[in-house]
């Protein structure tokens, strides 16, 4: 399905037509401008006119032209939307790639009044009236900043806490949202029974419901997974005899962070079932290592969403929540740092990148995650390899796992998880689904069941001197950036020295057009570091960057300024946390 059009009440200044027109003929104006600075080949389809006369009140109200409400549920989907879009084909580099699809199009959305943007959502910024005739559609640099900085996070961690010693400096975190609310999650935590730091990047699709789940659960269960007997017995002998629990983990959230307090009771429950299950395992003895707690959890959390979505729960609330965890779906990379190394675990097409700094003073990039999509050969393989030959050719279509999802591992997503009995089971029980936004659906060609996993792609990497940063990242960034870019962005945040390599011998004999633009590209290195965290520095030059690198305050205005009908054609939800390292004591431990 088609991201749907929200339909609001119209809001027309009184008197003011030719106004109202020029300023949706400037925003059409303002919207191929940058697509065309993003070498972008552009399809009209005559059906894009309801998409702005939807639109429009929407673009009144962002433009202080008056304001509009939009109901709480959005429409039923229809046929014909599949028809209202601004159709792209990119042109151009991979770290241009703007204007994806939705991830599936099973993608359904919500609409919100302007007090309810749901979590993790960003406010809107008011755009001041021009006084002239023709207004300008930009945004105030303050405007800009409140944007881009509103979900920004720095995390300094002590370099000993009573209990060892820490391999993490500090973190830094943002989030740039595209839909509304935010599909993306995000999670920082300390493990308080054993040793070392995890961080989560979620990207939900869907909706956020599997995103949101899967950031408040996973990392306990990794947690758990890594205790001891002796511990877990302590934690089942405080819940028995109702005495307060040991903590588990030590969270690092942002006032946006969200939380599902409502089916905390039923998240509980089931962890301790799970820590249960360890103690009557003989050979659980001084917990599991990083890498088998990572694999443990990643499959038992998708096996207790599952369960949850299929039995009878204590409230109609509880219930929804679990229904909807469970038809969405999410991506997951999660890393474990401690003072021996990081341990990453990767299901989908979120990506971990290793900043390395050599003896030179040259930064490379090292990635400890592998896309899980079509791009990916090996990935390819292992999904058709799983089914009969009969389907090699309706398995990926289109890229696409049955031509609907592109990530071929992740959370939820039970529709391409479950039997076609076992769904229509489920979703014929006593609920509202139009409400829940789930639709019955079965992808084409389903036949042999399951076609998606939360199995994680597994990597282990011993920390050395040189390895100075982690970067996580959800696939908004990584649409717009590559990793060596990604590095080299955040190594001139960190040092402070902008990396201008040396001329080759073809750059020698470069016109002096070619040298032109060379210098362009030069001279944008070189502006000074606009924002002091390292991650909205990243956001910043991945939504805001021209072809030669250069912020371009215009494209920046106007890729923030979009409205939320257009905003998911240019861009992804970013979210991206930078962990740094603390050389010295890797230094010293080498040593």
């Amino acid at each position: 399905m088609h991201p749907r059009i929200k339909q609001g009440r119209e809001v027309e200044k009184p008197g003011a037509d030719d106004g109202v027109r020029i300023l949706e003929q400037k925003l059409i104006r303002q919207l191929f401008t940058v697509a065309s600075s993003m070498y972008c080949e552009i399809q009209w389809d005559p059906a894009i006119d309801h998409i702005f006369q939807a639109s429009r009140p929407r673009c009144l109200a962002l433009w202080g032209h008056g304001s509009c409400t939009v109901p709480s549920v959005a429409p039923s989907p229809s046929p014909s939307h599949s028809q209202h879009r601004l159709y792209f084909r990119c042109c151009c580099s991979p770290r241009r790639l703007v204007a994806w699809p939705k991830r599936t199009w099973l993608s359904s959305f919500s609409s919100h009044s302007g007090s309810d943007l749901g979590p993790g959502s960003v406010p809107r910024a008011q755009r001041h009236s021009s006084t002239s005739d023709d207004p300008d559609f930009q945004l105030t640099r303050a405007q800009i900043n409140g944007i881009l900085r509103a979900n920004e996070q720095v995390v300094r961690v002590p370099e000993f806490d009573g209990r060892g010693f820490s391999a993490v400096l500090k973190f830094e975190s943002n989030q740039l949202p595209a839909n509304m609310p935010n599909e993306d999650r995000r999670s920082a935590a300390t493990c308080l029974q054993t040793k070392g730091m995890m961080f989560g990047v979620f990207d939900g699709h869907g909706g956020y419901a599997c995103a949101q789940a899967v950031s408040e659960r996973l990392l306990y269960y990794v947690a758990v997974a890594l205790m001891s007997r002796k511990s877990l017995e302590d934690l089942e002998d405080a819940m028995e005899k109702q005495r307060p629990v040991p903590p588990i983990l030590q969270w690092y959230k942002h006032h946006n962070d969200y939380n599902y307090r409502e089916s905390a009771s039923l998240y509980v429950e089931h962890l301790r079932v799970f820590w249960q299950e360890l103690l009557d395992q003989e050979e659980h003895g001084e917990g599991m290592s990083p890498h088998d707690a990572l694999d443990y959890a990643f499959h038992r959390l998708d096996a207790d969403i599952s369960l949850e979505a299929q039995v009878p729960l204590d409230s109609d609330l509880m219930r929804n929540t679990a229904l909807q965890a469970a038809f969405a779906g999410s991506t997951a990379c999660v890393a474990h740092v401690d003072t021996e190394g990081i341990h990453v675990a990767n299901a989908g097409d979120c990506r971990a990148v290793l900043g390395v700094q050599e003896e030179d003073g040259s930064w490379s990039a090292l990635p400890l995650s592998r896309d899980h999509n079509a791009l990916n050969r090996d990935e390819l393989e292992r999904v058709r390899s799983q089914h009969p030959r009969a389907e090699g050719d309706t398995v990926v279509t289109d890229d696409r796992l049955l031509g609907i999802l592109m990530p071929l591992r992740g959370f939820g997503d039970v529709r391409f998880k479950w039997s076609r009995e076992l769904q229509q089971s489920v979703l014929e029980s006593d609920c509202d689904l139009e409400s829940l936004n789930i639709y019955q659906y079965t992808p084409p060609n389903y036949l042999t069941p399951p076609y998606l996993e939360a199995t994680p792609e597994l990597t282990y990497h011993r920390l050395r001197p040189k390895d100075r940063f982690l970067i996580l990242a959800s696939d908004g960034l990584w649409d717009m950036l590559g990793n060596e870019e990604a590095v080299r962005l955040v190594a001139e945040h960190l040092t402070g020295v902008h990396l201008q390599a040396p001329l080759s011998a073809s750059e020698r004999q470069m016109s002096l057009g070619q040298m032109h633009s060379l210098l362009l590209q030069r001279r944008a290195r070189a502006v000074p570091v606009l924002d002091p965290n390292s991650a909205t520095h990243l956001v910043r030059h991945a939504v805001g960057v021209n072809e030669y690198g250069e912020i371009e305050q215009e494209r920046l205005s106007a890729m923030l300024a979009l409205p939320e009908d257009l905003a998911r054609m240019y861009r992804d939800d970013i979210t991206v946390t930078i962990v740094y390292f603390n050389s010295n004591l890797i230094k010293t431990r080498n040593a």
